[in-house]
């Protein structure tokens, strides 16, 4: 796997849900609630990530 392409992915998913966090106010109620979502399932994804490459770390 390639860990530079985690990374990556990590920082922008955790990135993405920080912003929405604090420009909560600023972005129109329909398109909050999609991004939430979104966000979410980035989020999720990206703590996926982090477990699996502590399991495979010792292979």
């Amino acid at each position: 796997m390639d860990n530079d392409a985690n990374i990556i992915f990590i920082i922008a998913a955790f990135g993405l849900a920080v912003v929405l966090i604090l420009m909560r106010e600023r972005i129109p109620e329909k398109l909050r609630r999609s991004m939430a979502i979104l966000s979410i399932v980035l989020v999720a994804f990206a703590f996926f990530l982090i477990v699996y490459s502590f399991f495979s770390a010792g292979a």
